[in-house]
């Protein structure tokens, strides 16, 4: 929880760069975007209390599906022998 101008500002955090794109298509604002020293993504959301259970919905939506395609599809890419 973060504390701004007087107000509590309770905030979500994702490293997973699909998540935090349904996170934004879903209406949450994303107040910071970051890269970790360890090379990781790291997205900073308000939370109007909705996070948690968007996180699930985007877990039973046709945007994982994608996402779980798109990523077999980069795998499959970098697997074969140039």
């Amino acid at each position: 929880m973060n504390l701004i101008i007087g107000h509590k500002m309770t905030t979500y955090v994702t490293s997973d760069l699909s998540l935090a794109a349904f996170l934004k298509l879903r209406g949450l604002k994303l107040v910071n975007a970051s890269k970790t020293p360890g090379g990781k993504f790291e997205f900073v959301f308000e939370d109007n209390g909705t996070a948690d259970s968007l996180s699930i919905d985007f877990t039973n939506s046709e945007f994982a599906v994608y996402d779980a395609n798109l990523r077999a599809l980069k795998k499959a890419l970098n697997s074969r022998v140039k």
